[in-house]
């Protein structure tokens, strides 16, 4: 499962003070745009067969996907998201909500019939699962302090840089790979790491674009940084994405989720739900 990285607590408050009222605490202006994972002139043609019913098996502790508010209604991205998609199918849906442990089997017993939780595309699911198109990637981002940002940043131009990373993440070891003539330092914990760029003993901060875009909004932050450059989605690095799981003999239900999700980014539907709850985008 793909964790948030963020205190559970805070990113909940932030997420829903964003959607309430728009506010964003960063010092940029808070991106318009939403990432396109779907090619547009494919010529998805809605299939002739869809299921009946789809019921949505996750987690409710996957901030801000799948979680509880102050009143402990579900909430979240793909909560809004699987309902939009059973709209657009114009099928009866429902989410029934298990611990991460007991999806798998779940799933498998028919207790439901996707998993929309984070599930990883491990190699050993392959003979198990099937999955949807991707419907979000993680890329990796630069931040820096607000008074410093830039445009794109590219490897020639982080040379006698200095750029924190959090020890041991693919983010550290990315950049110990492609970026040779940085000084990358290395930080035991994230909040060091992101500290190094907030205080100015760093140029840049090296790290995952969803959580930083709510780091970038909170208290911990201070205002002091934006986002430096564009996404990276290198492949075998930050290209894995978000997807839904179903059972591999269930192709209609895997059909109809590849159509819907194609359909919302289409109709716009997505680019609302991207916005909606990540008014800062990563990308």
């Amino acid at each position: 499962m793909i964790q948030s990285t963020v205190n559970f607590i805070i990113i909940t408050l932030i997420i829903l003070a964003a959607i309430s009222n728009g506010k964003s605490y960063a010092t940029q202006e808070a991106s318009i745009s939403s990432p396109n994972f779907w090619n547009l002139k494919s010529g998805h043609t809605r299939p002739n067969q869809l299921p009946s019913r789809i019921q949505f098996l996750a987690t409710d502790d996957f901030p801000p996907f799948v979680f509880r508010d102050p009143e402990d209604r579900l909430t979240g991205f793909n909560v809004d998201l699987a309902r939009a998609l059973c709209q657009e199918l114009q099928v009866s849906c429902s989410l029934r909500i298990k611990k991460f442990e007991d999806l798998l089997v779940a799933l498998e017993e028919e207790e439901g019939d996707a998993i929309i939780a984070g599930l990883a595309r491990a190699p050993e699911m392959a003979s198990r699962l099937a999955f949807s198109d991707d419907y979000l990637k993680l890329p990796a981002r630069f931040v820096s302090t607000a008074n410093a940002t830039d445009g794109l940043v590219s490897v020639p131009d982080l040379k006698d840089k200095q750029v924190s990373v959090e020890a041991g993440s693919r983010h550290a070891v990315f950049a110990g790979r492609f970026f040779p003539e940085a000084q990358v330092i290395e930080y035991s914990s994230l909040s060091d790491a992101r500290a190094a760029v907030a205080s100015g003993d760093v140029d840049y901060h090296f790290g995952d674009g969803l959580s930083l875009s709510f780091w970038l909004q909170s208290a911990a932050a201070n205002d002091c940084c934006a986002f430096s450059g564009g996404p990276w989605l290198e492949p075998g690095y930050f290209d894995s994405g978000l997807a839904i799981a179903t059972r591999r003999d269930d192709q209609s239900t895997l059909d109809a989720l590849n159509y819907g999700l194609y359909a919302l980014y289409k109709n716009g539907k997505y680019q609302e739900l991207y916005l909606r709850y990540f008014p800062l985008s990563f990308y």
